[in-house]
């Protein structure tokens, strides 16, 4: 068959571990043969990283506001421990952090549903999606460890040099110290993001802090969301038939376990990387979930929100047989190729996503899936497949609809 062609390029981030080689597996099997790929290739393993001390990084970041759609593999933060395993000069950021921080942008995650993998919450009968703001808060901070007795505080000079302190503690001992910020901008961006995104796909918008206790920072937060909402978007919604509304976390996590789904759930940065995993898990596993970075810009990021399975990547190391689920890397790619061809206006590669997605449902639905999936399905008699054997089903059912 001829090859879909392609004009722009992706921007495409590779990555570490047992998410690298289903990486290499899913371009063999299921793009390549379809699509004459176009990529811009950016090697974010951790070796690469460390012998570029990190630089590539950014750069991959500035390459996506240039061709404005990327797809991203997994990728390690390094703890100690890999330090030591990988030999690093240093403990290098979360490369993610870093491209979110650099694009400014909102994480939006949702579950893959799919007939037999059903909701650990019995109430949820449709998918709610996870809005993460991707800047600032513990991701940017500044952090000191205190090593006996002193005063910990809180300054901020203006530009003409007054001075603004706060005490934070008085310290008889050791202990920690953490910093942290955000922008006024950065938030207006969150939030416009969030409004346009719930509009767009017609569900009401739910947004919750704690401001209660953080009346200042999150305080912050829940004002501006508000002005935003009354001056720009209350007419739109309610002409929508959707709702805006801010509640404290707490009780946001009570009303969504209670709820049928159905909405976007809006969270400050680290509320979001926790609730959305939470949420990804209890719609079925970790590797259903769909993980797109939305800048204020049009740049979009297409990623699998999970970890590189290290588990996994040594079993393959010593040639055993692995069934690593794919299917939120499978995602990450066709959401990629879906917007490049929509921005394109390359409707044949638009629509080959879609057949991509198709396909992967299918092959579960028909019974065919790997380990975490099988352990959980409410499906009968289904097939456990390995790793490689997965996808090549999945390129089955893709070459039907084709």
């Amino acid at each position: 068959m001829t090859k879909i062609p392609m004009t722009t390029p992706l921007v495409e981030m590779d990555g570490d571990e047992m998410t690298r080689i289903i990486w290499r597996m899913i371009k063999e099997h299921l793009i390549t043969p379809f699509v004459d790929l176009k990529t811009v290739y950016y090697d974010l393993g951790l070796v690469s990283r460390d012998e570029t001390d990190d630089e590539i990084t950014m750069e991959a970041a500035e390459a996506t506001k240039k061709y404005g759609v990327a797809v991203k593999c997994a990728t390690i933060t390094p703890n100690k421990a890999r330090q030591k395993e990988y030999d690093l000069k240093k403990l290098y950021k979360s490369p993610n952090a870093t491209i979110r921080a650099a694009l400014d942008g909102t994480v939006f995650r949702g579950p893959i549903m799919v007939k037999g993998i059903e909701p650990y919450v019995r109430t949820w009968k449709k998918p709610i999606m996870m809005a993460r703001h991707a800047y600032g808060d513990v991701y940017k901070n500044a952090e000191i460890k205190v090593g006996g007795p002193g005063k910990a505080e809180i300054v901020f000079t203006e530009i003409n040099g007054v001075e603004h302190r706060r005490l934070i503690c008085d310290f008889e001992g050791g202990g920690i110290v953490q910093g942290i910020h955000n922008t006024d901008q950065s938030i207006e961006n969150f939030a416009r993001t969030c409004f346009e995104y719930a509009l767009a796909q017609k569900m009401d918008l739910w947004f919750s802090t704690k401001d209660t206790i953080s009346k200042i920072y999150d305080g912050n937060f829940k004002e501006i969301f508000q002005r935003i909402y009354d001056e720009e978007y209350k007419d739109k919604y309610e002409a929508a038939g959707i709702t805006y509304f801010y509640t404290l976390i707490d009780d946001a996590v009570a009303r969504a376990i209670r709820s049928e789904g159905g909405f976007v759930w809006a969270l400050k940065n680290y509320d979001g990387d926790v609730m959305s995993d939470m949420m990804a898990t209890s719609f079925g596993s970790l590797a259903m979930m769909t993980s797109t970075l939305v800048s204020p810009t049009g740049a979009y990021e297409f990623e699998a929100a999970h970890g590189t399975v290290q588990r996994h990547y040594y079993k393959y190391l010593e040639g055993q047989p692995t069934s690593t689920n794919s299917v939120a890397t499978i995602f990450a790619w066709s959401g990629a190729l879906n917007k490049r061809g929509e921005m394109d206006g390359n409707k044949e590669l638009s629509e080959f996503a879609g057949k991509l997605e198709k396909a992967t449902i299918n092959t579960i639905e028909s019974g065919k899936m790997t380990g975490d999936l099988a352990g959980i399905t409410t499906l009968e008699n289904v097939e456990k497949l390995g790793t490689e054997e997965f996808i090549l089903a999945v390129r089955q059912e893709l070459e039907k609809l084709l």
